[in-house]
């Protein structure tokens, strides 16, 4: 992992480096984490933190001279973030909605919302003693046609529970769905939504994801998505962008093609890429539509005397949900397709608080006609949706 990092960093020279974090220490099995580190460290699936202990963790953190942020998906994050302050790593990925339904199939959300409250608390008590440590959510969700409403209100829901418990600086990251004008929406709705509902001293910054769907197979059209991508983060103002590579369909990519996929990223940043961008007038009409949805979804939430009880009984009536989940504490009956243009909308509603008003605008803009008329998200159709950059082939 040392030689890793080192690699990066001198190939690429990125602001922040990750250290992603094995499935064994993600779900708190420590034991079997430790065992296979000492029997068969090929067994494991990332870094294992915990099992390695601070003082490790310490030498990793120090092994390059810029900061590292821990990206793992754990419901119960608790022990993890321990040894990672103990290691003076200062930026921790997760939330209590967004690191549970997406990656676990059964975790009460009561459990994961305390967990990483005390986390959140934690951070508070740290910010009080001069030490800020950067919270990202993750708004990414699924990653599969997440429908940018649906992302930012987790954010929202997550960024308000962590600003009551004191943490003072805070990453919104939103999942690039290949839509540029739809994309830039949503990342510039991310500083209006935290003037709208955090306080004045919690630094807010939006994040991208570059397209964390199925990649082309093809280098050089991954390449390109790579691109985009970069210039969707660029177009967004997004303060940070975790950046693919062109080996995402063929398996975990190598460091040579993450040196490339940061390399092709800055390209994008760089004032080669100047004169050029997305219709201004387009995107404001779209984050319009993308803040009313998202305070559609979370303000009767927001008004709750129990925060935490309003989002788990949300959650347990369909008001709110997250499509293609793996928990049994997600309905996963909202159904996203693409419309014509290829931006992300909802085909079927489920239970979810939208107003009427809403729900027209996407079944116009999708073409699907009355309720109930199923032409556009059948399987078919929806597979064509996911798979709207991988099919592709020059």
């Amino acid at each position: 992992m040392v030689a890793l990092l080192r690699e990066l960093h001198e190939g690429a020279e990125p602001d922040v480096l990750s250290v992603t974090i094995d499935a064994h220490t993600r779900l708190s099995r420590f034991a079997e984490a430790e065992r296979a580190l000492h029997e068969d460290p090929s067994r494991l699936n990332g870094y294992p933190l915990v099992a390695h202990g601070w003082r490790r963790g310490r030498e990793l953190n120090e092994s390059v001279p810029v900061p590292l942020e821990v990206r793992h998906g754990s419901p119960d994050p608790r022990q993890l973030f321990v040894v990672a302050i103990a290691s003076g790593i200062t930026s921790f990925e997760g939330g209590g909605i967004a690191y549970n339904l997406p990656y676990v199939k059964d975790v009460p959300l009561t459990a994961s919302l305390r967990a990483w409250q005390e986390v959140d608390q934690a951070c508070g008590l740290l910010a009080r003693h001069g030490v800020i440590v950067e919270r990202e959510l993750f708004g990414t969700l699924t990653a599969v046609l997440m429908p940018p409403a649906l992302s930012l209100a987790v954010c929202v829901l997550e960024a308000v529970r962590a600003a009551q418990a004191g943490v003072r600086c805070l990453t919104m990251a939103y999942p690039q769905g290949g839509h540029a004008v739809q994309d830039v929406a949503a990342l510039t709705s991310i500083p209006v939504l935290a003037a709208r509902y955090l306080p004045d001293h919690v630094e807010v910054y939006p994040v991208l994801h570059q397209f964390m769907g199925p990649f082309p197979a093809d280098p050089a059209v991954a390449d390109a998505l790579i691109l985009y991508g970069g210039l969707v983060a660029r177009w967004g103002g997004a303060t940070k962008v975790v950046v693919k590579t062109n080996q995402e369909a063929h398996g975990i990519p190598d460091a040579a093609a993450n040196i490339r996929g940061m390399r092709t990223t800055r390209v994008a940043l760089s004032h080669l890429m100047d004169g050029f961008g997305v219709d201004d007038t387009a995107v404001r009409q779209e984050r319009e539509w993308i803040l009313g949805e998202v305070a559609e979804l979370v303000d009767p939430l927001l008004a709750a005397p129990d925060l935490t009880e309003a989002i788990t009984t949300a959650f347990r009536s369909g008001r709110l949900d997250v499509p293609f989940s793996a928990s049994v504490h997600a309905h996963s009956a909202v159904l996203p397709v693409r419309d014509p243009a290829g931006a992300i909308r909802i085909g079927r509603f489920g239970s979810l608080s939208l107003s009427e008003q809403t729900r027209k605008r996407h079944r116009a803009l999708i073409g699907a006609g009355e309720p109930g008329d199923d032409r556009a998200t059948s399987i078919a159709a929806v597979t064509a949706d996911i798979q709207r950059f991988s099919a592709y082939a020059p």
